[in-house]
């Protein structure tokens, strides 16, 4: 699980007279992910694709062109396994072309006048308000006139105060015609000054409105026929829908294997094919490489390798045995050689001699994530930073382990738990798309464990929970009432706890990570951290400076009536009875001179401070402060999200129910029999109503507050929890130790869905 699946780097070697063979046989086995060859063996050049490869491509285009054009969707369409041959799938490839090419050039016709003779509707509709017919607007030899939107009383004034004798204004609502006795320039220029907007006469002779009725009957006769042109469109997508996706899928394939090639090297007669599998799956590659084609392919597992940050081989275990060349086909086109023969220039060979490995291009290997399937769904967290390296330790199952676990301690109540398991179920279920299955899956178990502290907390939607228990209270509390606020100040030290063990094991990962540099190194620039930070908290706990210190740190892990190494007084209030009341004191020497007594955990921190400096330089004693304190006080937003989700659940069913607050703990009205000491009400609730209207109004309000802010409180759970525990993820605990950047397995091959073999 820590680890990505080992992967082996193979070299596939033969003949060009097989090649085909070994390229389909490689695609169904969907294993080798292809590495590009690069150009540096002498001799050798980047393979051509095999004949053909541009036609399937052309029709793989005109098959994915009309699956645009119908609107096919993949989803929509029962998967049918069709057996598709070349010459099947050209004739009907050509008649559903012309059919569809048809309907589209005739859709796109009817869209286009369609869009005509809304333009013409739309500049037909204010001279319908002038009420003017269309032949007198225009046509005259001594009369200028002019449509246009304006105000008719500014177009008054501004042909009153100019040089044209006469003139007419017809008013409509938003239309202004004038008819002026001068020429269209003059007209034009006095009509400026009333910000006259002028609109173009259309073509036509009588009134505007039987040209309305005309034009508006057009449009409606051509939307009928677009939605008939469209319905035959929807009737084709439904007929041939399924032969579509076939097509492309087998079209793809054949694209696929014909240009394959182009990562190989070849010669004349011989071709080399390189790329990495899963180390487990090498024996079944090679055994049905050699059932389809026999010995007339070489197969070497070059390495089986894991790499340093900078991409270099720490871990080889080749096959043949290191220092093997690559292996290459004799020129003649026959059986394989492996004598070396043309497989690269003088120096790789004399390096391969040395010990190397003749490759064909830089390539680390891909990625492919172990995790077993519950864990799966966190892998899609990981990858919002970045795929982890082949070379890092995979965080996926720490993440599994404590995200969840500070969700649902933070959130805590059964009500919200079932909700958030329910949506994670339902996103699974109803989805196809692998990141929202993710996404639910992570909704599932942080459900699962808001569940699980809900009945620890013995809450539900935040009402109590108490006849549950045998006891009458539930194991812990969420320290929110005034009673049990020791519970709260239990939790702030548990989150600070939480934290330092958080941290560490981000660290203990920095440290794995670091051991290609050496132990002595990685333990410098790992487990340096690791003594600051035990070190420092380790003091924090120790009964020393204890003035500067909360008493409550003595008290909440105790046990009760256990004595207070600091105050002397009996223990009363212990959240968890773990008998902790703090690390002794253990004096080890006393520094002459500074008065400092030492004990072993402030021994421990400045031994982790001096690491620090030795491995970091000075920058670093600066960064311990802020990660050996600051990074673990972070950890104390899960207290405090805690008590303000908890504060909100409170708030709502307050108002909802009412409650009196008795002996430091709130005691909801709504489900009392009578309240014995009116005077401890804090609030009277919308639903205690006196009266029938009271009642019924109260009821109501009630009714919308208790869902509205429950569902509040429900959406800034994710919000706030999840946000705040996903960072303490990516920023806490990835930042130690996490880089990424790894490449993702991406085998040569397809899955089939739609087709046949």
């Amino acid at each position: 699980m820590l680890r990505p699946e080992r992967m082996s780097r193979v070299s596939v070697t033969g003949s060009k007279p097989v090649m085909d063979e070994v390229i389909g046989t490689v695609h169904d086995l969907h294993l080798l992910h292809l590495t590009e060859y690069d150009g540096s063996w002498e001799g050798f050049a980047p393979g051509d694709p095999v004949e053909g490869a541009d036609e399937a491509a052309e029709k793989l285009v005109t098959v994915r062109s009309l699956k645009t054009i119908l609107d096919v969707d993949e989803d929509d369409v029962e998967a049918a396994n069709q057996v598709v041959t070349e010459e099947g799938l050209e004739r009907e490839l050509e008649e559903v072309r012309q059919e569809v090419n048809e309907l589209d050039d005739r859709r796109d016709e009817l869209r286009d006048e369609l869009r005509g003779v809304e333009e013409q509707v739309d500049a037909m509709e204010p001279f319908v308000d002038l009420g003017i017919d269309i032949d007198l607007l225009s046509g005259y030899d001594s009369l200028a006139v002019s449509v246009g939107q304006a105000d008719p009383e500014s177009v008054e004034a501004a042909l009153a105060g100019s040089d044209v004798d006469a003139y007419e204004v017809f008013a409509g609502e938003e239309v202004v015609g004038v008819f002026a006795y001068t020429d269209e320039a003059t007209l034009q220029s006095t009509l400026v000054e009333a910000t006259f907007t002028e609109l173009e006469v259309p073509d036509g002779e009588g009134s505007p409105e039987e040209h309305l009725e005309t034009l508006q009957q057009r449009k409606a006769d051509l939307e009928a026929d677009l939605e008939a042109v469209e319905g035959e469109l929807d009737e084709t997508a439904e007929e041939v829908g399924a032969f579509l996706l076939a097509a492309e899928e087998e079209l793809t394939i054949e694209v696929q294997r014909r240009e394959a090639p182009l990562s190989f090297a070849t010669t004349e007669n011989a071709f080399v094919a390189e790329g990495w599998i899963p180390t487990a799956e090498y024996d079944e590659f090679v055994a049905t490489l050699h059932e389809a084609v026999g010995e007339h392919v070489e197969i070497s597992e070059l390495e089986q390798a894991e790499y340093d940050d900078d991409g270099h081989v720490t871990d080889r275990e080749p096959a043949g045995g290191a220092g093997s060349p690559e292996p290459t086909a004799a020129a003649d086109g026959g059986d394989v050689a492996t004598d070396g023969g043309d497989a690269g220039s003088a120096d790789d060979r004399e390096a391969a001699a040395d010990g190397g490995t003749v490759t064909m291009g830089a390539s680390d290997p891909p990625v492919v994530q172990n995790n077993p399937g519950g864990v799966k769904p966190f892998e899609s967290l990981v990858e919002i930073i970045n795929r982890p390296k082949y070379s890092e330790l995979d965080p996926t199952v720490i993440l599994f382990l404590t995200f969840p676990l500070f969700f649902g301690f933070m959130i805590g109540d059964v009500g919200y738990g079932l909700l958030y398991t329910g949506l994670g179920f339902w996103l699974m279920r109803s989805f196809d798309s692998d990141v929202v299955k993710s996404l639910g899956g992570i909704a599932a178990w942080a459900g699962g464990f808001t569940t699980l502290f809900g009945f620890l907390y013995g809450e539900l939607f935040g009402l109590p929970l108490y006849q549950l228990y045998p006891s009458g209270a539930p194991p812990i509390h969420k320290g929110l009432q005034p009673h049990y606020v020791y519970y709260a100040y239990a939790w702030l030290l548990l989150s600070g706890i939480a934290g330092v063990a958080h941290i560490v094991v981000g660290r203990l990962f920095d440290f794995v990570n670091n051991l290609e540099h050496g132990v002595g190194e990685a333990f410098l620039e790992s487990f340096s951290w690791i003594i600051a930070t035990v070190g420092l908290w380790g003091w924090v706990f120790t009964r020393t400076a204890t003035n500067a210190k909360p008493n409550f740190m003595w008290e909440v892990f105790a046990t009760e009536g256990a004595t207070n190494p600091v105050t002397g007084a009996a223990i009363e209030n212990v959240a968890v009875p773990l008998g902790f009341t703090g690390f002794p004191f253990i004096e080890l020497f006393t520094i002459p001179g500074l008065g400092l007594v030492m004990d072993p955990t402030l021994l421990l921190l400045i031994v982790g401070l001096v690491m620090v400096a030795v491995a970091e330089g000075a920058i670093g004693i600066i960064e311990s402060i802020t990660e050996t304190f600051g990074h673990v006080v972070s950890y104390t937003r899960i207290a405090a999200v805690l008590l303000a989700k908890a504060g909100m659940a409170l708030a709502v069913n307050l108002l909802v129910f009412g409650a009196t607050l008795s002996e430091g703990e709130f005691h909801f009205i709504f489900f009392m029999d009578e309240v014995a000491d009116p005077e401890a009400i804090v609030f009277s609730g919308l639903v205690n109503g006196e009266g029938a209207v009271m009642l019924l109004v109260g009821a109501l309000a009630g009714l919308v507050v208790l869902v509205l802010g429950h569902l509040l409180v429900l959406v800034l759970g994710i919000t706030s929890a999840g946000l705040q525990g996903i960072r303490l993820e990516y920023v806490e605990f990835f930042g130690k130790f996490y880089e990424g950047g790894g490449k993702a397995y991406l085998p040569f091959g397809h899955d089939r869905e739609h087709t046949a073999d």
